[in-house]
């Protein structure tokens, strides 16, 4: 079976990145595949989750604009036709209040804190 490939990116702005290198750190300890991408804009993510047959996104996010941003990227991934193929996760520092609408626009999970064993149990749940 091959291993489950996960694209990890930023939004632009973002200066931030421990979040990104330690869940990056804890999916290649699970066995994952992880490609860093780095900052990016939404339609640069999906072009780049396209070209690397990623199983997963995963998007860490800490100076706001996760609603918008968040929007965004799924609109291009449903755009790209790879929105129920592709499992989208977000996580970094947003108010709790946020992640109903994050998960209402497409996001299979999004994390303010997770152990390695809750990002790794979304990820292996939700990967088809």
């Amino acid at each position: 079976m091959a291993k489950t490939k996960v694209l990890m990116a930023q939004f632009p702005l973002e200066t931030h990145n421990r979040g990104l290198i330690t869940v990056a750190g804890m999916l290649r300890d699970a066995g994952m595949e992880v490609i860093m991408m780095g900052n990016a804009l939404p339609d640069n993510i999906v072009k780049a989750a396209m070209q690397e047959s990623c199983d997963v996104v995963g998007i860490s996010t800490y100076c706001g604009g996760e609603l918008a941003l968040g929007k965004d990227l799924m609109d291009a991934a449903k755009k790209a036709g790879i929105e129920k193929k592709t499992v989208f996760l977000i996580g970094g520092i947003f108010p709790p209040k946020d992640i109903p609408e994050l998960e209402k626009i497409g996001f299979s999970g999004a994390f303010l804190s997770a152990t390695k064993a809750e990002i790794v149990d979304c990820i292996n749940k939700n990967v088809k």
